[in-house]
């Protein structure tokens, strides 16, 4: 059965002829009775606080609780983001080397075009020198041609003048 601070109160003993003072027990269950009264406030006041400390605990494990789903939720965002960041790097580098083969294949083509180009040339150039070599013997014996018969010439009218 529980106590209450008013049965301690309400409480009253048989009178004997020898009992115990009936002033000294009453006031005796009087100041039982005030400080059962302050342990049962103190006791509704603890649990009062209590249910107040559960229901934060049971917040801030609900937030704890979403904190950590948060954080996995995040770790896995981050690596797929990690992850697909790799590949969009793949794929940049992939794009750049193909570029860069496409670079250099045209590169390869203008130089075998080049030295295509500078290969003519040095035909045409050692062609145009026979040409010239030719043409520049062709007048050498023309002016050999036109010196010889002129000295001819000049030695003839020689012999005339001195003749006549």
């Amino acid at each position: 059965m529980k106590m209450t601070p008013l049965d301690i109160r309400q409480k009253r003993f048989e009178v004997s002829l020898r009992g115990y003072a009936k002033k000294e027990v009453e006031g005796f269950l009087e100041l039982a009775a005030a400080e059962f009264e302050d342990v049962v406030r103190d006791n509704i006041s603890l649990k009062d606080e209590l249910g107040r400390v559960q229901t934060r605990l049971e917040q801030h494990l609900e937030r704890e609780k979403t904190l950590q789903e948060t954080m996995v939720t995040a770790q896995r965002i981050s690596e797929d983001v990690k992850a697909q960041a790799k590949k969009e790097a793949e794929v940049l580098v992939a794009e750049a080397e193909l570029q860069a083969e496409r670079i250099i294949a045209g590169a390869n083509d203008r130089l075998v075009g080049l030295v295509g180009e500078l290969n003519e040339l040095k035909r045409q150039k050692v062609q145009f020198e026979a040409q010239l070599e030719s043409i520049i013997g062709a007048h050498q014996k023309l002016l050999e041609t036109f010196k010889t018969p002129a000295q001819a010439d000049v030695a003839y009218l020689r012999k005339k003048s001195d003749s006549a």
